[in-house]
């Protein structure tokens, strides 16, 4: 076997799923409405047979489509990143991860600040997190307060000034929200650092050093039976934080899509036999979906679009590449929140010249399937492979 590709781009639904009613969601379609409303021009994506899954506004069904394609359904119940990520790696989860879209309990604080040994915390409450440390970092200089925050996703952030609190610092107390605090009942997602500096009016996250302390995923799991296997695996993106960095033979974090296309070009330029990269383009979600910005959702489209001939073309014959998402992030509707969508599947096998229509897909957990039945590997998971009809 050569090498399967998968790469995520976050954020990127294709319309309501039937059970969107139960999220609020049930009109969303992030990809129709981008489409609509920026009139987004996808040519390489249109080749490949993005517009033959459903139609699009600004992107034309063809003919002879390059990749076979379809959508593919989300089961687990929740609609955040770490749901998303561990479905397609195999993995369902019949309860949803703990939110808190009116702050974390009190009595949970409490004990946090007991444990950490500060007086109170700043914000606690969903917030942005370049507002957060707007608004709050003045307060945080002159108390020591860290910035306490969530979002639509299962995350506890905290938010320092690396002159206030040193970086190690920040990681301990977030590895003890992560080990102590955020246990039971409260066992969210993610626990991210989030550093910054700078002055008032001008501060600045540290993306570099941002850590996030993920649950380790039950195994076995996709990537846990590839590496039994001695099939080599790499992430490239953030994939790697939400399993914990567990699974991985190197993982390759990034700022932008910019550096993910490039650290996934670099990676197929070294032409590793036997290896799956597993990519997550976050801009899309990260900085338009959250934010209702269409036009700068689709011009992180149009950056991806703009990158596959690249990408194609760094293909071996009988490489696999997949081009999916994680759950929808529609910047159209009236919320920051994810949204409970169906998400495009694009795959394609190098060298074949035949496509075909995918349908949809019962659950996001056929893509491990298909990557498992890929690198011919028994598949106890769920999911259903469509190795043999890309």
């Amino acid at each position: 076997m050569g090498r399967f590709f998968a790469i995520i781009i976050d954020g990127l639904g294709i319309g309501a799923q039937e059970d969107a009613d139960q999220y609020g969601d049930e009109n969303a379609n992030t990809l129709a409405g981008v489409c609509r409303v920026t009139d987004c021009k996808l040519p390489n994506f249109e080749a490949l047979g993005l517009g033959n899954i459903e139609p699009l506004q600004s992107v034309n069904r063809v003919n002879n489509p390059l990749a076979s394609y379809g959508k593919m359904r989300e089961v687990s119940a929740g609609k955040d990143s770490t749901t998303g990520h561990w479905e397609l790696a195999g993995l369902q989860l019949e309860t949803p991860f703990p939110t808190y879209p009116k702050g974390f309990p009190e009595t949970l604080l409490k004990k946090y600040c007991e444990g950490t040994g500060v007086q109170a915390v700043l914000c606690n409450k969903p917030y942005s997190g370049t507002d957060v440390i707007r608004d709050y970092g003045r307060e945080h200089i002159s108390t020591g307060r860290p910035i306490v925050y969530t979002s639509a996703d299962s995350v506890f952030q905290v938010a320092c000034h690396v002159d206030v609190t040193p970086l190690e610092k920040l990681y301990e107390w977030c590895a003890y929200a992560r080990e102590q605090i955020l246990v039971g009942d409260h066992t969210v997602g993610r626990v991210i650092a989030r550093p910054f500096h700078g002055k008032p009016g001008s501060f600045e996250r540290l993306s570099d050093h941002r850590k996030d302390f993920s649950l380790v995923p039950p195994t076995p799991n996709l990537l846990t039976l590839l590496q039994d296997e001695g099939v080599k695996t790499y992430s490239v993106g953030k994939i790697a934080d939400l399993f914990a960095g567990a699974g991985f033979t190197q993982y390759r974090k990034t700022n932008s899509n910019a550096e993910g296309i490039s650290q996934l070009l670099s990676l197929m330029s070294a032409n590793i036999d036997n290896s799956f990269v597993f990519v997550n383009l976050i801009d899309t979600d990260q900085l338009y979906g959250h934010r209702q910005d269409p036009g700068g959702f689709a011009e992180a489209l149009q950056e991806i679009d703009r990158a596959l001939p690249a990408i194609l073309g760094k293909l071996n014959e009988n490489d696999y590449l997949v081009i999916t998402a994680d759950h929808g992030n529609d910047p159209t509707d009236n919320s920051t929140d994810h949204t409970r969508e169906f998400v495009p599947l694009l795959a394609l096998q190098a060298g074949k010249s035949s496509a075909n229509f995918l349908g949809i897909r019962e659950t996001f957990s056929d893509l491990s399937a298909t990557v498992l039945d890929a690198f011919e590997i028994e598949n106890p998971l769920a999911g259903t492979s469509f190795l043999s009809e890309i």
